[in-house]
């Protein structure tokens, strides 16, 4: 009985909550894209009225030259900038301190944030602790709880899965509580953005593979909820395309500029989906192994992401199937086609050898797994099918090996 009261709650949550994102102030980055398009980035941040950027980013990055002509376009238009390339690839709070204290220190008057979603996650983080200096990240955690303007925000980002250049979502991690969760919020999402394929071309093949799965599950998961608008419809079936068209390409061959594009445009499609319509439980889940054990999250992902929808069952089969016809899967009725849909999921992954299971979950982290799951989706995430510890314990057995 206090299972049935409380999914009334949380459907009456979601659509009150997704009722009153019609009234938000929602915008998309104004976009630099095409390859070399990094070169044209100076000139334009000194454009909008900002001289000296923070720039975030991680050590590999900076090792491998990848800002080089940036900073050599930094040089000819007069932008001045300190790099702070301590990013961890789960940004903790004392990271984000970190880049926060390098910004307020050479009084700079913009950022940006150059890499994958952690360094995004990272600038956009400390970004919200220049504003708010009297409010912790812990306390930012959840939902609208930022609510003033960041300093100048450009993402450009160097894989193509997270879409964070264009979400409301800085995903943190408490180091000592072994904890991932979200801080949600307008003001987050970046102001100026860059999509240039050729910073993509040095990808590895299992970081290019599980970063495109990344924002397929973004993606599949925003058609997949409830109450979600028509426009959000269409730029997650656009991703879904993009991501089935593309990405086994660019695992293959990498300097396909032209695949690699695409796929920047599934995430950055994706991003926006699921920025209006939200994520589901295959975020939830994902995030309590980011932050027991370090798993990379498009990698967790891509490895939940089948066993969710398979779980879900009926809800799903409609929207699933108009996926399916999207990208080319057929079948004699609804449930044929999601089911094929779901099976080509796990060939993508199987024929990108992503794994289909996780062999490190030990049984004493399961009950915090399904806690903090629950805390980050109920009510907030407009799930087809609501879920309560059996369903969540149901799927942590079936993703370990």
């Amino acid at each position: 009985m206090l299972w049935t009261l409380k999914k009334i709650w949380y459907r009456v949550f979601q659509l009150v909550l997704t009722s009153a994102m019609y009234l938000m102030p929602w915008r998309q980055p104004e976009l630099l894209t095409g390859a070399g398009s990094i070169k044209k980035l100076p000139a334009f941040i000194r454009s909008k009225g900002v001289s000296n950027v923070l720039i975030v980013t991680d050590s590999v990055l900076r090792k491998l030259g990848l800002l080089d002509s940036f900073f050599a376009a930094c040089d000819e238009a007069g932008l001045k900038g300190v790099v702070f390339d301590g990013v961890e690839p789960n940004p903790s709070i004392e990271n984000i301190e970190d880049a926060r204290g390098m910004y307020l220190k050479n009084k700079c008057d913009g950022i940006v944030a150059f890499g994958g979603g952690s360094a995004m996650d990272c600038a956009k983080a400390a970004g919200a602790r220049v504003v708010k200096p009297r409010q912790s990240i812990a306390r930012m955690g959840g939902t609208l709880r930022v609510l003033k303007r960041l300093p100048p925000l450009f993402a450009v980002p160097t894989t193509a899965g997270t879409g964070s250049e264009t979400t409301i979502a800085a995903v943190v991690t408490d180091r000592a509580a072994h904890h991932k969760y979200a801080i949600q919020d307008l003001s987050l999402i970046p102001r100026y953005a860059v999509l240039d394929p050729e910073l993509t071309v040095g990808l590895p093949p299992h970081i290019t593979s599980t970063t495109g799965m990344d924002a397929l599950t973004h993606a599949v998961e925003a058609y997949t909820n409830l109450f979600a608008p028509k426009s959000t419809d269409k730029l997650a079936v656009e991703a879904v395309k993009l991501v089935f068209e593309n990405l086994e390409t660019v695992y293959k061959d990498g300097s396909n500029l032209t695949a690699r594009y695409n796929m920047q445009l599934a995430a950055f499609y994706g991003g926006a989906a699921f920025t209006r319509a939200c994520v589901g439980y295959v975020h939830g889940v994902a995030h309590t192994l980011g932050g027991l054990y370090g798993t990379p999250h498009g990698l967790a992902n891509a490895v939940i992401l089948p066993y969710v929808m398979e779980a879900f069952g009926p809800a799903v089969y409609f929207k699933l199937a108009r996926l399916a016809e999207a990208v080319g899967i057929n079948g004699k009725d609804d449930e044929e086609k999601a089911k094929a849909f779901i099976r080509e999921i796990r060939r993508m992954n199987a024929d990108m050898r992503i794994q289909d299971t996780f062999d490190f979950i030990q049984d004493k982290d399961i009950p915090q797994m399904i806690k903090w799951a629950m805390m980050e989706a109920n009510p907030i995430y407009p799930v087809p099918v609501l879920w309560h510890e059996p369903e969540f314990a149901a799927l942590i057995s079936r993703i370990r090996a």
